[in-house]
């Protein structure tokens, strides 16, 4: 009886309310998320997209339909991550002994940032090639008969691809992994991601991430958290050895995507023809440059969430800003992370135009001289996962991070938050709560508060979550500073750690309260 009591009381804090309007956008947006599945599905069945090409239409229907349930395992698992370690796993080492494994590993050491490095660039690259699944080749092909107007907005900019993997891969995890952490990641699937995730990293790829981290740390001033001895011996060599690798990794993809840009043998030059090589050049850094802002705003909104209200802007955009995302109990904030997604994605869409190949392999224009096989595997544009993550991504975060200030007070911040804000106000992606509560039913999750209690309820009985620097997990996006288990606010609010800091703070609320009445 008591676990149906704090099931309910749970769905009270967490769920969202249905109103008319809300029912609306549900429905038009399920609409709009079945349209865009036919069309893509039509379009793939046409031959007409990379994968479809090179291979036949049922695998690109397979690879893109496991691209999109990977995506989402590795887009809840991070929300289960990066809120979990402050909880101590006792709690749940018994009731989720895989959730337990999965933590054993990740909150080792400076494992969650590897994870976390590790994952960011799994994130990029299923994408891309959810992008060589389900994008058109020749924008001239007939799809079901559609007007060009609609083809050019669902296939060409690939409104329809944009739709169905925000809402299936990615939204619809982390609105449940968000507040359900534990039961998310209890599954050998999540193990095994994580266990690819730190394979990534330790492979070297992204670690000219790592040397801009060190830059960073050292232009700001601000020492870089570990939990880690520092690297002596074979370790600082193994280590600064693929920092080197990885700068000649990225070197290569740069210089392979610009001289493809300015030789007119990508596939934006198939599908855009008016577009010059200088444009696509330009195009294709401004797109990572939005990337970049929306990657780093994200971790500026919670680095200075916490803040008082007048230390989290110094400029009028700044303050225009935090006025703007934190109004009220912060439910801007939520919201802007739905609009930043849609963004966030339609900017790696068209990326992987911009650095996908055209040419053919086996007439002798091969890039660069590389064999057919190479130029074949080029020729899908991978490299501009590596270039977006490194250059696109995580340098913006750890920028962000150690600037979180100069990030606010940027007037294009405010820009891009309004228009964050417009996307998730449309509802295009509203359907992905529908889903959510489809999937939390049919997966039995439960709120995290039914295992481990809220934070104060783990205070009053003796396991108070432990206190970590605020730093840390700074490549998460959301961090620690995200959702905390268990948490109904926003926000999230300052959390004490002791039963004193807890009524403590019950005082003051109390009496805040009073002074507002």
């Amino acid at each position: 009886m008591t676990e149906v009591k704090e099931v309910h009381n749970a769905s009270d804090s967490h769920d969202v309310k249905l109103t008319p309007f809300n029912v609306v956008r549900y429905v038009a947006s399920l609409g709009l998320l079945c349209f865009s599945v036919a069309i893509v599905g039509a379009l793939i069945f046409t031959g007409n997209t990379r994968v479809a090409k090179d291979a036949n239409p049922w695998v690109a229907i397979i690879v893109c339909a496991l691209a999109i349930i990977w995506l989402s395992m590795i887009e809840g698992q991070q929300a289960s991550l990066v809120g979990l370690p402050p909880v101590d796993p006792d709690l749940y080492k018994d009731s989720h002994p895989i959730t337990y494994k999965n933590a054993a590993l990740a909150f080792r050491g400076d494992n969650l940032d590897r994870y976390l490095m590790g994952r960011q660039f799994m994130v990029l690259l299923v994408v891309f090639v959810i992008n060589q699944c389900s994008s058109p080749l020749d924008p001239t092909v007939d799809v079901l008969g559609l007007p060009d107007g609609v083809k050019f907005v669902f296939l060409d900019i690939g409104l329809a691809s944009i739709i169905f993997t925000c809402i299936l891969g990615q939204l619809t995890s982390q609105v449940n992994a968000s507040h359900q952490m534990i039961d998310y990641i209890n599954n050998y699937f999540a193990l095994f991601t994580l266990y690819v995730a730190m394979t990534v990293e330790f492979s070297g790829v992204m670690h000219s991430s790592y040397l801009i981290q060190n830059i960073l740390s050292a232009i700001s001033g601000k020492p870089i958290q570990t939990n880690e001895p520092p690297k002596t011996g074979f370790t600082f060599a193994f280590f600064w050895g693929r920092v080197l690798m990885s700068l000649a990794i990225l070197g290569f993809c740069l210089a392979v995507t610009l001289v493809a840009l300015f030789n007119g043998d990508t596939s934006v030059s198939v599908k855009y023809p008016s577009i010059s090589p200088g444009l696509a050049v330009f195009l294709l850094f401004f797109f990572m440059s939005v990337v970049g802002m929306l990657e780093g705003m994200q971790i500026a909104f919670f680095a200075v969430a916490k803040l008082p209200a007048d230390q989290r802007g110094t400029s009028i955009f700044g303050k225009k800003t935090c006025d703007l995302l934190f109004a009220g109990n912060g439910q801007n904030l939520p919201g802007f992370m739905i609009g930043r997604q849609l963004t966030v994605v339609c900017s790696f869409f068209l990326v992987g135009s911009f650095t996908s190949l055209t040419i053919v392999p086996g007439e002798g224009n091969n890039i660069f001289g590389v064999s057919d096989g190479a130029q074949a595997f080029l020729n899908y544009g991978f490299q501009g996962a590596v270039i977006t993550t490194i250059l696109a991504s995580i340098s913006w975060q750890l920028a962000a991070s150690a600037y979180p200030i100069a990030f606010l007070n940027n007037p294009i911040t405010y820009v891009l938050l309004c228009v964050a804000l417009f996307l998730e106000f449309t509802g295009l992606c509203a359907g992905a709560w529908v889903l959510a509560r489809v999937q939390k039913k049919v997966m039995g999750f439960q709120y995290d508060e039914v295992y481990v209690g809220t934070p104060e309820e783990r205070i009053e009985n003796d396991h108070p979550d432990r206190e970590f620097p605020s730093d840390m997990g700074h490549l998460a996006g959301g961090g620690f500073t995200g959702h905390v288990c268990g948490s109904h606010d926003a926000l999230d609010g300052p959390l004490p750690h002791s039963k004193d800091a807890l009524e403590a703070k019950r005082s003051r609320d109390a009496l805040e309260a009073q002074e507002a009445a």
